[in-house]
């Protein structure tokens, strides 16, 4: 079932080889220990994003250093990344940040310029296109994680593509030792760990692969509600598509709350939410404002007041329900009751998409 599933994966990717790990973290720092980054290393990575992607530069040894993001697609930005290469720069990590793809062309043009590997986070973006190819195309490894709330959920487990055939060879050399290695006393020059997907979370993979364009049709006619309903919400803005996206599938249906709402306000709101039995989040916690990073040395760009466009987006995007199961009441209920804790909260403030 394993070998199945990469292999259908890798089809529905467009790229030669897959790997199914145990996590899209561990399947991060397998990627980071093929690539040979670790101690000594830095790698450029944004601080707008899941926390397991920094966690996996930290695990490998390396140091991440924060750069700031595009305001309006919440991806890395170019040109302050550019600002961050150094001499001990091995690589760039971006991500599709709540589906909208990065600017994958300068990024590209950017890292073979500088000799450096782009790596590719998928995880949020299933079925965006960007230049006329799918997500996790771009990068000379990309990775995906299928935990929740990504559009193919198998509760764990993730995914590495790439059309390296030795790159492929060694991430699953990495990612478990086997059975048969037991009967050759010649291995061991590199420690493999234990990052294997199991056969079981493989056939859920599989199922959900399967189903997944008609999931994402479906998503699609959420998001087309969510519109519909904003349209009567004052200060509304359309989501932000990039000239170069032809496609983008968001993750979550994020909106961002004005200049007048505050970090405490925005708590206050999601809490209002929940009484009203909608779950929303805040949508990141910027990790350059997280303890971790904020005391650790070889933390590059981990201060308050570092990244002033993730910090505006961190205090104020809010995160609202999007999977197939809603209805278009449930979305009128939802965006109404936005309204009326926006209103409560930030006296009548509006709010910007």
């Amino acid at each position: 079932m394993l070998d199945s599933f990469e292999a259908a994966f890798a089809g529905w990717s467009g790229r030669a080889h897959a790997v199914a790990v145990a996590s899209g973290t561990l399947g991060t720092w397998m990627v980071l220990r093929a690539l040979g980054i670790g101690p000594g290393d830095e790698v450029i990575c944004p601080s707008h994003t899941w926390h397991q992607v920094a966690h996996a530069i930290t695990l490998a040894g390396a140091a991440p250093v924060f750069a700031d993001i595009d305001y309006w697609s919440g991806c890395l930005d170019v040109t302050k990344a550019q600002q961050k290469i150094g001499k001990r720069t091995r690589a760039i990590l971006a991500g599709n940040t709540n589906g909208h793809p990065a600017a994958w062309g300068p990024l590209r043009e950017l890292t073979d310029a500088n000799g450096l590997s782009l790596i590719e986070d998928s995880t949020e973006s299933l079925g965006s296109r960007y230049r006329g190819r799918g997500v996790g195309s771009f990068g000379k490894v990309t990775v995906f994680d299928f935990s929740a709330p990504s559009a193919l959920c198998a509760g764990e487990g993730g995914m590495l593509v790439t059309d390296d055939e030795s790159l492929a060879y060694e991430l699953r050399y990495l990612r478990r030792r086997l059975s048969a290695d037991r009967k050759s006393v010649s291995l061991g020059a590199r420690v493999p760990l234990q990052a294997g997907m199991s056969e079981l979370t493989a056939a859920l993979g599989l199922a959900q692969l399967a189903g997944l364009d008609e999931r994402l049709a479906q998503r699609k006619r959420v998001e087309a509600w969510y519109q519909e309903a904003m349209e009567t919400f004052e200060g509304i803005k359309p989501p932000y598509q990039a000239e170069d996206v032809e496609e983008v599938h968001w993750m979550l249906y994020v909106v961002h709350l004005g200049k007048r709402f505050t970090h405490s306000a925005r708590a206050q709101m999601i809490d209002d939410m929940q009484a009203c039995g909608i779950e929303t989040a805040a949508y990141s916690h910027p990790l350059h404002e997280q303890f971790h990073y904020m005391r650790a040395a070889d933390v590059i760009g981990g201060r308050r007041g570092s990244l002033p466009d993730t910090e505006r987006i961190g205090d104020r995007a809010l995160a609202l329900p999007l999977h197939t199961q809603l209805g278009a009441h449930d979305v009128r209920y939802i965006v109404k009751t936005l309204k009326d804790t926006a209103t409560n909260v930030g006296a009548g403030a509006a709010i910007y998409l």
